[in-house]
């Protein structure tokens, strides 16, 4: 039966072209449920799709679902979207979130933030335009078109609006990251007033207390409500992990490493972006010199599929970190000979590979076989640029945490003393960071 198309509009007046709509409400579901990072948004719009496959912003959604994990295995999926989509019946709008979605799908990062900033700039309330490029802002290290690409659309939004709170949390999370701490703060808790469930928004504000080094307060704000940012949520366990740092930063290891044991890779998730916390966590206790036993066996074999992936070279360095704590010499050497040809290769990765990740990778296989000298030779010069592989504040201080870690192993003191001054000038009440400087202070006096 041929399907009867109009021009319909969703909840925020945005035009959309659907048979039906139930579909639009389908859709609107599953957005609700990708803003808030819970439930299956995958399954809920793939339930539209099943109803009509010509669906377009629903065979959009879901393409960029499937992308937006860095998963290798998602690029064929969200291609077989995007053929659908192109397609379907659609207006400029939905051609436009269509041309994204194929950047995305050939790895353009920065292209398909252009077009999707471009969407946000005519039509402000598009909150799909929204949440994909600040993903995508996430993804290439844009820390200012974080905060900016929303901030320009907050005008045409207020708290009567559907989906205002996830508008809130992403802008929070810009603000965060752009050294706006206090109004970052207060915009991530109201976001959580109005949608308890809004995991961003509780991450944006824990980001906060960790940059400003608010242990006891970081701890506080997640143990107040775990059941709303963990519950049924595939963004909990990146805040688990962000409580763990809290505790690390306490010197409580034993919480730090049941947190890592239970909700962080108790279950064994092979997804990537629970395998880049897994890797984190375990990379910051093995800096410490904590007995790990077996567990970057597991994490490592959950790695092995993707050695050779080379799609996102921030994920090349955690899978790096990995096979090194496993001592998995040959899974270290394929990262490195996949990185090697990638860097030779035009596009968005091969500029974050090139530009960092390369550096990266390579000094967490140099400190990995003792060679710490190395490790500080190829870490000082990109540490300040690493943004530009994407990531947060708070991933990448593991790249300081390893610097500092290779100067004190390599016996260059004074390197050290002025990396671990700066790091206290920032956290100034860190127990981490006098232990780091009690370290440095037990060498000068054996060097004397």
């Amino acid at each position: 039966m041929k399907q009867t198309y109009r021009t319909r509009h969703d909840q925020l007046g945005n035009t959309i072209t659907a048979a039906s709509v139930d579909l639009i409400k389908v859709y609107e579901q599953a957005l609700h449920e990708f803003q808030c990072y819970r439930l299956d948004p995958v399954a809920t719009v793939r339930a539209a799709l099943d109803r009509d496959p010509t669906f377009a912003m629903g065979q959009v959604l879901h393409g960029y679902l499937h992308l937006l994990g860095t998963e290798p295995s998602g690029f064929p999926v969200a291609a077989a979207s995007l053929g659908a989509a192109q397609a379907a019946p659609a207006n400029p709008r939905e051609r436009a979130h269509i041309r994204a979605l194929g950047h995305l799908v050939r790895h353009q990062w920065r292209a398909a933030g252009g077009v999707l900033e471009d969407i946000a700039i005519e039509y402000p309330r598009d909150p799909l335009a929204l949440q994909v490029g600040h993903l995508v802002d996430f993804y290439t290290g844009d820390s200012r078109m974080l905060r900016d690409r929303i901030a320009r659309a907050l005008p045409d939004w207020s708290p009567n609006l559907p989906g205002y709170h996830a508008v809130l949390g992403m802008h929070a999370f810009g603000l965060e990251e752009t050294g706006f701490y206090d109004r970052a703060e207060a915009a991530g808790r109201y976001a959580v007033e109005l949608e308890r469930r809004d995991a961003w928004a509780w991450h944006a504000v824990t980001h906060c207390m960790e940059m400003q080094g608010r242990r006891e307060q970081g701890i506080a704000w997640l143990r107040c409500d775990t059941d709303a940012w963990s519950s049924d949520n595939f963004f909990a366990v990146h805040n688990w992990w962000h409580l763990a740092l809290f505790y690390l930063d306490q010197g409580e290891i034993e919480t730090a490493l049941a947190l890592f044991d239970g909700p962080i890779h108790g279950a064994g998730s092979a997804l990537i972006l629970d395998l880049i916390d897994a890797s984190a966590m375990l990379w910051r206790l093995h800096l410490r010199g904590v007995p790990l036993g077996d567990r970057w066996q597991a994490v490592a074999d959950a790695w092995l599929p993707h050695a050779a992936a080379g799609n996102y070279a921030f994920n090349d360095a955690h899978a790096m970190m990995a096979f090194v704590g496993a001592e998995r010499s040959g899974a270290a050497a394929s990262i490195l000979e996949t990185q090697a040809g990638i860097a030779l290769e035009a596009g968005d990765n091969a500029d974050f590979t090139r530009e960092v990740g390369a550096a990266v990778t390579r000094a967490i296989f140099a400190f990995g076989i003792g060679d710490y000298a190395e490790t500080v030779r190829l870490l000082r010069p990109v540490r300040n640029r690493a943004h530009r592989f994407g990531g947060s504040h708070a991933q990448r201080d593991l790249l300081d945490l390893t610097l500092i870690e290779a100067a004190l192993r390599d016996g260059q003191r004074a390197l050290a003393r002025a990396l671990i001054a700066e790091r206290s000038d920032l956290k100034h009440m860190s127990p981490a960071n006098r232990e780091l400087m009690g370290r440095l202070e037990v060498e000068q006096r054996r060097a004397a």
